[in-house]
This record gives structure tokens, sequence and C-alpha cells, in this order.
């Protein structure tokens, strides 16, 4: 039975009014009224946080120091409880702290993912298959978000790759698409209409096949959180945020470009590629600079954003005379 919302968040009907720009809008209405009531400092500290605290130690994922290069050793690494209540995650609400608040009901046990397409090897893998596919490693990788704030984050799991070489895709696969679970009576908000569910991202296989791609597992050396994207994730370091799509349960070879999440809701807004590039802006918002989450909240001074996200000289490649204000 579809679960429906009484909630008017979601009855958005053009791209322009879809949640993030309400969303954009509240927090920054909200800031004016905190800084005018001159207690902003203790606001900005609770905005990076939920009430829900950490739930005590999760299960361990054994793992080896990646020698792939990730963040820089100036990037401090985002405390674990904001990297675990300052969330992006629709399927289980759309503020930041929604996804720590709901997704207790996510059940992640049995969990296996598809094999589907253009690739000699169909088939289900299930999730304990996929932990024994390769050695985890542990990437320390900056998340970028585009709305403007980041995270530096130690991820567990390993290349992408090793999951595409296993199932050996033909040679007229040319993308890999992910699809996630859209499961209404574990994922309360699947069923709203801010975006068509289930949640679907996509890669070029060149992308998917650079070792940087990372099948996630877990972070901080524990399992992912739920709110995280458990059991299984991607992250693709060097894009925005969404583009890393979280609780895969397919992965899809195809000829043709995939259609993505945000695509469909706003093209004008959310293109393809979606590399993080600070000189092509937002439509309504510059992508100029950053703000770390961490303690420091709000009041958090911004850092300049990188091409790439900073890993320019092992993705630029990738791109070589592509026009990456079309192909944003």
């Amino acid at each position: 039975m579809m679960l429906i919302l009484p909630d008017n968040r979601f009855n958005h009907q053009a791209g322009s009014e879809i949640t993030p720009a309400h969303v954009y809008a509240r927090r920054r209405e909200f800031l004016q009224q905190m800084a005018a009531a001159g207690w902003m400092a203790g606001a900005g500290a609770s905005m990076a946080q939920s009430p829900v605290t950490r739930p005590g130690k999760l299960a361990p994922l054994n793992a080896t120091v990646s020698t792939l290069a990730g963040a820089q050793a100036s990037d401090a690494l985002t405390p674990y409880k904001n990297a675990s209540t300052y969330n992006n995650f629709y399927e289980f609400g759309t503020d930041k702290s929604d996804p720590a608040d709901n997704a207790h009901t996510l059940k992640t046990r049995p969990w296996g993912i598809e094999i589907e397409g253009l690739v000699k090897k169909l088939g289900r893998l299930n999730l304990e298959d996929l932990l024994k596919l390769s050695p985890m490693e542990e990437r320390i990788y900056r998340l970028r978000c585009v709305e403007g704030w980041s995270m530096v984050i130690p991820w567990v799991g390993y290349s992408l790759s090793e999951l595409i070489k296993r199932a050996e895709p033909l040679g007229s696969a040319k993308y890999v698409e992910f699809i996630t679970l859209a499961d209404p009576k574990t994922m309360p908000y699947v069923g709203s209409r801010i975006l068509s569910w289930p949640y679907t991202e996509g890669l070029r296989m060149d992308e998917a096949m650079h070792s940087l791609s990372l099948l996630t597992f877990g972070m901080y050396g524990e399992v992912l959180p739920n709110q995280n994207g458990a059991p299984v994730r991607l992250t693709v370091p060097w894009k925005y945020g969404f583009k890393s799509a979280k609780s895969i349960v397919k992965i899809r070879f195809t000829e043709n470009q995939p259609a993505t999440a945000w695509n469909k809701a706003a093209a004008h807004e959310y293109g393809f590629y979606s590399n993080v590039n600070p000189n092509v802006d937002h439509p309504r918002w510059s992508q100029a600079s950053e703000r770390r989450i961490g303690d420091g909240g709000i009041l958090t001074k911004k850092v300049k954003t990188l091409m790439f996200n900073g890993y320019e000289a092992q993705v630029g490649q990738l791109y070589a005379g592509m026009d990456l204000a079309k192909n944003f």
C-alpha cells in the first residue's frame, strides 16, 4: 500500500518549484532571523547536526589505507556526528536532519544487487558476495554538495571497476546506470512528487571504470549508517554529491545515456555529468566557494571550490575536448 503523506511540500509541479529552492530559501530566512536575534553562533552549530546521536559503534570493516590520491593533508576530517546527521537522502525527507531521524526503518538484510543489461554475466550478487569481491580500502575523499557545502570523509570500499570487470560488459555498453531502493514501507518519502522513483543515477563507462569511483560499504572504519546509504552506495568524488547513488539495488549497463533522477526533475539545473566546476554556477547560487560542515556550523569560513573537487589531475583527461559549461 502506498503511503500518502499529508505534506504540501511535495505538491510541486514545475521544475523551478522543486524542494531544493524551497529549502534553500527557508534556510536563508531562518539564518537572517537568527542573526537579528543575536545568537547565530549557537544556531549554526545546531543546524549542522541532528538531535539524533551516534547509534553506538557499528560493525567494523577491515580495510587498508588507499595509495590513491585523496583529500589534501590540510583537509581536516569532518566529525562523524556531522557526516552522519547532515545528509541528503530524499527517501527519508528533505531536511538535512530527516535521514538520521527516519532511516532507522531501512532494512539492509538481506540485500543484493541485480546486474542487468549489456553484460555477459547477468544475475544477482548478494551483499556477502559483494563484500568479498575485492579487498577493502579506506579512501579519504571530499564530498561536495551542489547546495554549496562539503565534507571530508574516510570512505571504505573498493573501485567500482572490480564489479564491472566481473560483470564483463559487452562492447556496446557505453553507460552504467544505478537504480536505488524505493520501498514505501521502509522509506516514508518514496511516492512524494519531488522526484520520480526509484532514484536513478548514471556514469559514462570510462567514468565508472576510473579507479577513484568507489563502491562504498562503510565510512570511518565502520559499516555505513542507514542515513548515509547503507548497505552499499557509490562515491564519485569529483562530481556533486547527488551523483553518488545510495542504497543501490540494480546496476544496469546500457548503450544510451540513462535518464537520472535530478536531471529529469530539473534538467536546466542538474546536468548528466554534474562535475564539480566552480566556473559554472547553479541557476540559483554560485559554485565558486563552499562551506565545510563541522563544529563551526554556518560560521565556518568558506573555502574556494576546486575544479573537479580537487581531482583534476586524476580525472581531467576524461573530458578532454568537451565544453564543460555545456556538458555540466
